[in-house]
């Protein structure tokens, strides 16, 4: 029957492309399976070879029929997976998180999502002529809620598990911080309400010395969590989205942590407006803030990265710099705006301190920053810290001219050490405690700035002639420093004595504040620096000063215990003149009186200095006056009012002079010799 109808239908010529269709319909209707459609295909070519010709045909058409409705079923199953947690079409997706509500379906879900990775890479492969676009969109669309439900678990995720760092810690060299999600808060409550009862037994907080330690910032299950999903978003091409999210949340608690610190979000204008001792006390809030920074939160927050960014270093790093950009840019801008402060000498110290403590954690920066995502943020640290060095230099030029500039015109009262001996003295005292720094920070600018070295050259050589070979290239930078501004004090207190109108007071000024710089020099490292042979100078000139006192302040007196004029006819056998006489002694009781009352108000702060004047005077003195007393006294003694002329014995001589340099007002009672 089958074979008549076959021979009707091949009868017609017209009919022979309705015939091929309707033959296939007929093995479409009647093959069950692929077997069976070959050999209905087989058994109408034996009739017709042109039915040969759809087998091939049939059969990839009927294959690609097979494979799109499986993919469609594959995609309508995995959209379910999917679908059933997005916010924008089911209610109770908003009010669930995956990851926090119902953990056990997290690995479902990224399955799901891998699945449908996996098929719209397999749709992409196929050539265009055969793609489904429609099927393609669809899965893209799916693919991009899954995204934004991610994106969503991972904001989550990271504001749930992130806390800022709790400054407490710092006072506790016990225990490490630690870091509790806020899962944990209830047993954190607990903890601290059983110990309340326990407060006198709590250790006394010290400050944490050693800062080299990292901290793990997020639980490690969750860092896992995370790691999970930044390789599904990245693998899908959401990588911006997946960074920008965790770097602006990771970047919220570490500026929170710097906060709390105690360091202020403050811009350049209000820094550089602040009175030196609130910015003081900020540049030291700046400097433990830095450490602290860089070697615990940078490091912390650079370690946490490479763990969830796991396999992905290069998007690992790039987060880390765009999370730790505002933090290093708001401590560094602080610093810059210290070193375009106006300059004044008592800045040096804490510049100093900043440079120190920027050098120091250089290496850590560069480390942290290593990367080409780095380099701004190298580069700027590593400039500031070289512009520290200048305000530095720029602090000790203004020191400079702060003693040049110093001319007060009314003399210190007494001849006493002058404040500003005092004051540069003591000031670089403080700075040889920075020897090393400002080796490094003088060194680097040797022979550029005229101002700060420009005498030195000469003045080393005025200061070590004759056998020393040694010149200023000889030395250190800071020697170099330290013999200039030396150079500089001297040069101001030699035109500071010539404001005395007494030149012995003159000579005391010089003598009380040589003495001064003296023993500074040698009882500190100045000494050091300025050698044995400055300090052998110097006291040489001290005592060339107290010399010159001596011979100011007591020629006079001395003249007046010579014998020359006392004898009538000018030899020591012949009479002697009473009347010369009489007026001898008058003018030394005048003159050592003055003097004592004069110079009782002078000051001589030096116990030992004090001391080697007083012996000096009465060994001048004494002996010169024992001896006239002892060889005149009887000439006087027998006649009328021999007190008026002889009112003093050496002893009284000796206790007047031991109430020399006192500074304050002297008085004498007068004795009668006997």
């Amino acid at each position: 029957m089958h074979q008549g109808l076959v021979c009707g239908i091949m009868a017609s010529e017209d009919g022979e492309e309705k015939v091929i269709a309707t033959a296939q319909h007929i093995v479409k209707a009647l093959g069950a399976t692929e077997t069976m459609t070959d050999d209905m295909i087989h058994i109408f070519s034996k009739f017709d070879h042109r039915f040969s010709g759809m087998s091939e045909g049939l059969s990839r058409k009927s294959a690609e029929s097979y494979a799109s409705e499986g993919l469609q079923d594959a995609l309508d199953s995995v959209e379910e997976r999917i679908m059933r947690w997005d916010m924008a079409t089911s209610e109770s997706a908003r009010l669930r998180f995956i990851w926090f509500d119902v953990p056990s379906e997290a690995s479902s879900y990224l399955e799901a999502v891998d699945d449908l990775q996996n098929m719209i890479a397999k749709l992409n492969l196929t050539p265009d002529d055969r793609k489904d676009f429609a099927c393609l969109d669809r899965a893209q669309n799916v693919l991009q809620q899954a995204m934004a439900r991610l994106e969503e678990e991972l904001r989550m995720l990271l504001e749930k598990h992130s806390e800022s760092v709790d400054p407490d810690w710092l006072y506790d060299p016990i225990s490490q911080p630690s870091f509790s999600s806020s899962n944990n808060d209830e047993k954190a409550s607990h903890t601290s309400a059983e110990d309340e009862g326990d407060e006198e037994d709590l250790p006394v907080a010290q400050p944490v010395t050693d800062l080299n330690f990292t901290i793990d910032m997020l639980p490690s299950e969750v860092v896992a969590d995370l790691n999970r999903i930044v390789k599904c978003m990245v693998g899908a091409g959401y990588m911006a989205e997946c960074c920008h999210v965790y770097v602006t949340i990771r970047r919220m608690f570490l500026e929170e942590s710097v906060f709390r610190l105690g360091f202020e979000k403050q811009s350049i204008e209000e820094v550089q407006k602040m009175e030196w001792d609130v910015l003081e006390v900020e540049i030291s809030k700046w400097m433990q803030v830095m450490k602290v920074t860089v070697h615990v939160f940078f490091t912390s927050e650079r370690k946490l990265c490479e763990r969830v960014f796991l396999d992905l270093p290069s998007v690992a790093e790039t987060c880390f710099v765009e999370l730790a950009r505002g933090v290093m840019v708001q401590l560094l801008n602080f610093a810059e705006a210290v070193v375009i402060s106006r300059r004044s000498p008592e800045k040096l110290f804490k510049i100093l301190d900043m440079y120190e403590s920027l050098r120091d954690l250089l290496p850590e920066i560069n480390s942290l920053f290593s990367g080409e995502d780095g380099f701004e943020l190298r580069s700027e640290a590593s400039t500031i810290w070289m512009r520290l060095a200048e305000a530095a230099r720029g602090t000790f030029v203004e020191f400079e001219n702060a003693i040049q500039r110093d001319s007060a015109k009314n003399p210190v009262p007494g001849g006493a050490v002058h404040p500003l001996t005092r004051y540069v003295m003591n000031y670089m005292r403080f700075a040889c405690d920075y020897k090393e720094t400002l080796e490094q920070v003088l060194g680097d600018d040797r022979c550029e700035d005229p101002r700060v070295f420009g005498g030195v050259t000469k003045c080393t050589g005025s200061l070590y002639p004759d056998n020393r070979k040694d010149s200023a290239d000889d030395l250190s930078p800071w020697s170099i420093q330290t013999i200039w501004l030396m150079e500089l004090l001297e040069g101001n207190l030699d035109a500071k004595s010539k404001l005395y109108k007494d030149p012995a007071l003159s000579h005391l000024f010089l003598m009380n504040n040589g003495r001064y710089i003296v023993h500074k020099v040698k009882d500190t490292e100045i000494g050091s620096l300025l050698g044995n042979d400055w300090v052998r100078k110097h006291t040489a000139k001290v005592r060339q000063h107290h010399k010159n006192y001596q011979r100011t302040a007591w020629s006079k007196v001395l003249a007046c215990l010579k014998d020359g004029g006392i004898h009538v006819s000018g030899t020591f056998s012949s009479g002697v003149c009473r009347e010369v006489l009489k007026e001898r002694f008058k003018s030394f009781n005048t003159l050592f009186e003055e003097i004592h009352k004069v110079q009782s108000t002078w000051t001589v702060a030096d116990d030992q200095l004090q001391t080697e004047l007083r012996i000096s005077i009465a060994e001048m003195v004494i002996p010169a006056y024992r001896s006239f007393l002892g060889r005149f006294q009887q000439y006087l003694e027998h006649g009328k009012h021999p007190e008026k002329y002889i009112k003093y014995s050496p002893e009284d001589l000796e206790t007047y002079i031991n109430e020399l340099f006192e500074g304050t007002s002297g008085s004498m009672s007068k004795r009668k010799y006997s």
